[in-house]
């Protein structure tokens, strides 16, 4: 098990079409989990395993996938991009500390992600940005920044500019560090630092600049300093920088190219550095009681989403906020007062999973085969009244009413359509008063 200042719990959010799936690959593979990337047109990426997501090339249901890197444990929650399927984005919003958003740099910032953000500030999430597929034809970082800008305000800033443009791009700017890295093809070993293009030079340092005044500006005491002139550490500034990105003063702008393993490396080495755990987060309030992540303290897990399996039967997600979750231990239900024997506990990686020892406080695993439990309960170690806030979801748009094609079948129907909205909670399942429908 993970200690709670060892682990990142990041959420890879967006528009559809984005590349969130395609980062989540390339975040994988870059880290050691997977031997090879797979791609979305060929059906074969960890995440978007169900056969409905690959006959559409998008992703329907939230993927979990847990790995480490820098002797840190990232647990990633690649989430669909699609309105359609906004309920699952935002239950798995509700367990992290950090979300991503992922941009397409040539359509820039879409409608959902405008959405997604407002969703995010209300949780008051720490928040990155990646701006994805940098080789396409128009493609524009700049002005993919500027719109950021523009509908995000002027907290957000670059990190990182891109060595080339469109097909020819091959390598990013570090505006921390002046750094310059160039990549060459897609595998773990692509990148090696070099000298900074001197074509580029003068717009790296202009930006420095703008990153500069931003990282000065939400820190008094280094703002002082900077308007007079004096100089400011290297330490200092990631310092404040990290310390920006944690309380949501600062959005950081990265870039890359995710089907090609371009920049990846950078992005985790980012999530462990500033992005925030879950100490440092803090504890969660809710209006009952404080949780505090403390291994040592009573359980309280929150389970935020429910999957139906066709081979292990209903799995549950869930995320552990005080105390240590432990296989062949009981466990109690608060919202149906009844007890739950944990048998083996899942470490997931997409679709695959494997056995795990526990799960510490800031950690999200599974557990199947639950009787009573679906997404929304709290598994604790005694039955405690507690309550998460609820999520705003949005209303059904239309209705069907649903007939079986064989009488008798009625109740088979029903018991389908249970599991779908178990899956689902804004699928509303009910029988008309008027029509008995």
């Amino acid at each position: 098990m993970h200690k709670a200042d060892r682990i990142r719990n990041v959420a890879l959010v967006g528009h559809r079409g984005s590349g969130k799936t395609s980062l989540n690959e390339a975040l994988l593979f870059q880290a050691g989990a997977i031997t090879r990337m797979g791609t979305v047109a060929d059906r074969t990426t960890v995440s978007d395993a169900d056969p409905d997501e690959q006959a559409r090339s998008m992703s329907i249901s939230t993927s979990l996938s847990s790995f480490t890197w820098q002797d840190r444990k990232i647990n990633l929650l690649d989430t669909p991009g699609d309105p359609s399927f906004v309920a699952d984005a935002l239950s798995a919003l509700r367990v992290v500390e950090s979300a991503i958003f992922v941009v397409n740099a040539v359509m820039g910032v879409e409608v959902n992600t405008s959405r997604l953000w407002d969703r995010v500030a209300e949780l008051d999430l720490a928040r990155m940005v990646y701006v994805n597929m940098l080789d396409r034809e128009r493609a524009d970082f700049f002005r993919t920044l500027d719109q950021l800008k523009a509908v995000f305000g002027q907290h957000v800033v670059a990190t990182e500019i891109p060595i080339g443009s469109e097909h020819d791009v091959h390598g990013v700017v570090d505006l921390v560090d002046m750094k310059a890295y160039e990549y060459d093809g897609p595998a773990r070993d692509n990148c090696r630092e070099v000298a900074i293009p001197e074509d580029l030079r003068a717009q790296a340092e202009e930006y420095r600049e703008r990153l500069m005044d931003e990282v000065a500006e939400v820190h008094e005491d280094l703002m002082e300093r900077y308007l007079e002139g004096e100089e400011i550490s290297h330490a200092e500034i990631v310092d404040a920088l990290k310390d920006g990105t944690n309380h949501g003063d600062i959005f950081p702008v990265v870039c890359g190219v995710a089907t090609k393993n371009l920049g990846t490396n950078r992005l985790l080495d980012a999530i462990v550095e500033d992005l925030p755990s879950t100490v440092k987060h803090g504890a969660l309030d809710l209006p009952a009681i404080t949780l505090e992540p403390d291994p040592d303290k009573e359980l309280y897990a929150y389970v935020f989403k429910t999957k139906a399996d066709p081979f292990a039967g209903r799995i549950n997600f869930f995320r552990v906020y005080q105390g240590t979750m432990t296989p062949d231990t009981q466990v109690l239900n608060t919202r149906a007062h009844s007890k739950e024997r944990i048998g083996s506990l899942l470490l997931f990686e997409g679709k695959d999973s494997k056995p795990a020892d526990g799960f510490g406080p800031g950690d999200i695993g599974a557990v199947a085969k639950l009787k009573e439990t679906r997404a929304g309960d709290w598994l604790a170690a005694r039955d405690e009244p507690i309550e998460m806030p609820a999520v705003k979801l949005p209303q059904p748009v239309m209705a069907f009413a649903m007939t079986p094609k064989t009488k008798g079948d009625e109740e088979k129907v029903f018991t389908a359509l249970r599991r779908l909205q178990e899956e689902d909670p804004t699928i509303d399942l009910h029988r008309d008063e008027q029509t008995g429908e």
